[in-house]
């Protein structure tokens, strides 16, 4: 697995062990020995994954992880939509060309299967709704636009060599152990750290928020399905629930028993242009070929994040006062 370090790889790991596979797991190279979000998990997970350090904009840390493995999960990114208006070029090397190596690589040791993680983003502003994998493809930030081109090479090595790839794409996830720069963890963190006012950007955007144990799910789901009935496809998974910022985080307050007040930060706020507007997501083709379906509405999944973040030891990673790009 790439970016099994991070917020929804770290999931995933933990469900892989859970279900009885052994994981390796690629970290991102770094001085300080830390190996992300998995330094958190269970000693019994980490007892069944083989942690590897490496870089996956490296052709050989890429091979070197996919050797001799069954399914390849490839989460490794960057996401920050706000960062990738300042550093574009690293997105492309990154989402772009690293996606290419993974490709590359499991090509060449004839991997049985790769499943590549794309994102709700490269819809842009919802045309139509529910959102299906016919809906167009609009690339509203230098962040979408790099994993549409990941999308698209995946694509094209399906159609061209025969990779037998799967596309998952997930709606807005979160849970426990998600950055900051998302809106649920900014609402929640501010909250636990006790400010009664917090900052915000666009309130009116609206979004599927699907809770992090069920994303994991519809990965093993399609990692694990049948070949035939995967193998080439693209799959939203979302619950199809729709809601706006500002009604979030009214749902927010009421699950932390807070009155809160919003004040608009304008450096949250997207350009113009760049915002996407509306998501809601049809999942409908997932389910019919693996049957997987969302288990947390929204409040069960808040009230397990809020759990996380009011844990002292949770909310010490995190700088609630600043904003976090």
């Amino acid at each position: 697995m790439t970016g099994a370090e991070g917020f929804i790889g770290s999931h995933l790991v933990e469900a892989l062990v859970a279900a009885g596979h052994r994981v390796r797991a690629m970290v991102q190279y770094n001085s300080f020995g830390s190996y992300g979000w998995l330094d958190a998990l269970p000693p019994s997970v980490l007892e069944a994954t083989e942690v590897v350090l490496g870089d996956v904009r490296d052709p050989g840390s890429v091979d070197g992880l996919v050797a001799g493995a069954e399914v390849v999960y490839h989460l490794a990114a960057l996401i920050a939509i706000p960062y990738s208006y300042q550093a574009p070029r690293s997105y492309v090397e990154t989402n772009v060309v690293g996606t290419l190596n993974v490709l590359e690589a499991v090509r060449r040791h004839g991997t049985p299967r790769l499943v590549h993680t794309s994102t709700s983003e490269t819809y842009g502003t919802a045309r139509t709704v529910p959102i299906d994998e016919e809906h167009p493809v609009h690339a509203q930030s230098p962040y979408a636009a790099s994993k549409a081109g990941a999308d698209r090479l995946a694509e094209s090595y399906h159609a061209s060599f025969g990779t037998p790839v799967v596309t998952l794409r997930p709606f807005n996830t979160f849970g426990p152990r998600q950055s900051m720069r998302a809106v649920i963890p900014s609402v929640i963190g501010q909250l636990a750290a006790g400010r009664r006012v917090i900052t915000l950007g666009d309130l009116r955007p609206t979004r599927d928020f699907t809770y992090v144990a069920d994303t994991a799910a519809a990965f093993l789901a399609v990692g694990t399905a049948a070949a035939d009935a995967v193998v080439g496809g693209v799959f939203n998974a979302g619950t199809g629930r729709e809601i706006s910022v500002a009604d979030l985080v009214a749902v927010v307050g009421k699950v932390m028993d807070a009155d809160v007040e919003v004040r608009r930060d304008p450096r949250r706020v997207r350009p113009a242009g760049s915002e996407v507007m509306r998501l809601v997501c049809d999942a409908s083709r997932l389910r019919a070929v693996t049957g997987w379906a969302p288990r947390h509405s929204l409040e069960d999944g808040l009230a397990g994040t809020v759990a996380f973040f009011r844990d002292p030891a949770g909310l010490a990673r995190y700088k609630t006062h600043l904003y976090n790009v």
